[in-house]
């Protein structure tokens, strides 16, 4: 029988600002459980309260059994200074701190009088349990595992080589520090210490960032051949289709969170069905209190009228006419009364409170020449020495203004460098790159570089757009929801999202004809990925999109395919074929 984990009446926050409250939630062995909702909604927030890390404003969280093994995989692969892989993945794993404590129990164990007990516990029952631990993590058979791992995610020695075009893979081994790898190989290893890890209930805050779609679907193998519980936050929507068996919302706007049963499709059905209920509920309270509202100061008016006519001296001094109109004016009176108990006992309905959106679009520049940027047999090398050059090419291709062209394969496959030989800030070192005239380049990079440093948001985004005064630069960064709490922050303490956004606002206040997004979904949520290919979907410039997002593949329109892999671009016939 499994693990469980029970959350009854969960509140969490961050300062004083309570993100949620009131939350129940269960885990069963076999649920797969999907957190959505707007950055900043707390998400994040809620997986540290579920595996201890933090504790809860409000609430209590039961495992059954007590110590049953919950593991957290944070959104950020924090690289140690001096860290290894192994040592990264034994970390992430929950192994090295298994070990820690197994050794220090033995120690303790071996220098104790077994009839002596220490902080009310038996030495050897310390050590039993921390034994326990240690065999439940897998850290026994762990440096066995991990090369095996590492060879199946491309990486380490006993991968099979692909030939010169990509990087060695060798070059990533247990011993490798983390620091050396690129973006897209930290992604992988994070995803080997999760297919290494052994939780009874594994927590997984964004685990498809980075990935590749080799990754992602061994990613969703792992997921789904789980026996115990998970819960995950993702904003990879093909992902959440494929793997989730129920959604946790946390609506920000509402403040409530509720927990919808089914896929996440089913969830989307529901929630659109939820919210439509809930809006023609409040119309229809409202437009009832407005009707009773109305016929009360009707009836007042009339009242009011009746007084002041019963007031006046009528010509022939008719008492009777006088009282008759006095009795007219208490029958409204009370009709009045009447009216405002009807209104007093209407069951109140909250009106539905709209979500913060990503509003924007893709600021023009004149049209680029014909010809945004050709290759002629171009190969481009990187690496600081011939065991680890990476080789891409030759490549011969072509690209003409307002072409739509999006961009997949492996990680380390070539999709950065071939971008940066076309934008011609890569020197080839065979063959000829002719990049065009009049190009405003639009960027989003894959490691979001362009924010990066000790300048505060607001005048770094200020020295980017010299022609802007700093009450625009606010304005415009609040759109994107970052506000005073985010632009007198230094860039590089911004979240990856937060920087996301600060360049998504970057693309609206500069025009470009030109528009090179790379990986621009990871860090961003459901509602502003959607917002941002609406936004792309307007923009009539030349487009260069690398993504693994399956939908986004489908869902934005384009006109070319390019696939890269092993030093190699092949055009391809659509989205499905790139998949």
């Amino acid at each position: 029988m499994g693990a469980s984990l029970v959350a009854k009446g969960l509140a969490g926050g961050h300062g004083h600002r309570t993100l949620f409250e009131e939350l129940d939630l269960s885990v069963a062995p076999g649920d797969v459980i999907g957190v959505v909702g707007v950055n900043g909604a707390g998400k994040s927030t809620l997986l540290r309260l579920l595996s201890g890390i933090d504790q809860a404003w409000a609430g209590k969280i039961t495992l059954n059994p007590g110590d049953a093994f919950v593991g957290w995989m944070p959104q950020e692969h924090e690289r140690l200074p001096g860290e290894t892989v192994a040592e990264f993945i034994a970390r992430r794993t929950g192994c090295a701190q298994a070990t820690v404590d197994v050794n220090a129990a033995a120690e303790a164990l071996a220098s104790s009088d077994l009839s002596s007990r220490v902080d009310g516990q038996d030495p050897s029952d310390v050590y039993s349990s921390a034994l326990d631990r240690w065999l439940a993590s897998g850290a026994a058979d762990l440096d066995e595992r991990l090369p095996v791992v590492l060879a199946d995610l491309g990486l380490g020695a006993g991968a099979a080589a692909r030939g010169p075009h990509t990087r060695t893979p060798s070059s990533v081994t247990p011993g490798t520090l983390m620091t050396s790898l690129s973006g897209g190989e930290a992604a992988r290893v994070g995803l080997a210490a999760l297919l290494l890890s052994r939780f009874d209930i594994a927590l997984l805050d964004e685990p498809t960032n980075d990935l590749d779609l080799d990754g992602l679907d061994k990613l969703e193998n792992f997921v789904r051949a789980q026996r115990g519980g998970i819960v995950l936050v993702s904003h990879d929507r093909e992902f959440l289709a494929r793997c989730v068996t129920k959604v946790l919302e946390l609506d920000l706007a509402q403040s409530t969170n509720r927990v919808f049963s089914g896929g996440y499709d089913a969830y989307l059905d529901e929630r659109e069905t939820a919210r439509r209920h809930a809006r023609e509920s409040y119309e229809e309270f409202a437009d009832k209190k407005a009707d009773l509202i109305g016929r009360a100061r009707v009836q007042r008016d009339w009242m009011s009228q009746g007084v002041r006519k019963a007031n006046k001296k009528s010509s022939d001094n008719d008492k009777g006419r006088r009282r008759a109109a006095i009795e007219s004016s208490e029958k409204q009176a009370q009709k009045v009364r009447q009216i405002e108990n009807r209104v007093a006992r209407l069951d109140e309905v909250d009106e539905p409170r709209k979500e913060w959106q990503l509003e924007f679009r893709i600021g023009a520049a004149p049209r680029s020449s014909a010809i945004v940027s050709t290759l002629n047999d171009a190969t481009f090398r990187r690496g600081e020495s011939d065991a680890e050059d990476f080789v891409l090419g030759p490549v011969s291709l072509q690209v003409s203004s307002g072409d739509r062209i999006g961009i997949t394969g492996p990680n380390g496959a070539g999709k950065s460098t071939l971008l940066a030989g076309l934008l011609g800030r890569l020197e080839p070192v065979t063959g000829s790159v002719s990049p065009g005239a009049s190009m405003a380049i639009g960027e989003i990079d894959q490691a979001r570089s362009i924010f990066v440093g000790k300048a505060r948001l607001d005048k770094a985004f200020e020295a980017m757009v010299a022609d802007w005064q700093e009450a625009e630069v606010r304005t415009l960064l609040a759109k994107f929801g970052l506000r005073a709490e985010h632009i007198g922050r230094p860039v590089e303490e911004l979240s990856p999202g937060e920087r996301t956004r600060a360049g998504l606002a970057l693309l609206q206040a500069r025009g470009t004809n030109v528009l090179v997004l790379d990986e621009p979904t990871n860090h961003l949520d459901l509602p502003a990925i959607e917002q941002l290919e609406q936004a792309l979907d307007s923009y009539d410039g030349t487009l260069l999109l690398v993504t693994h997002d399956r939908r986004m593949l489908e869902r934005v329109r384009l006109n070319r395919y390019w696939h890269v892999d092993q030093g190699a671009v092949v055009e391809t016939a659509g989205a499905r074929s790139l998949q």
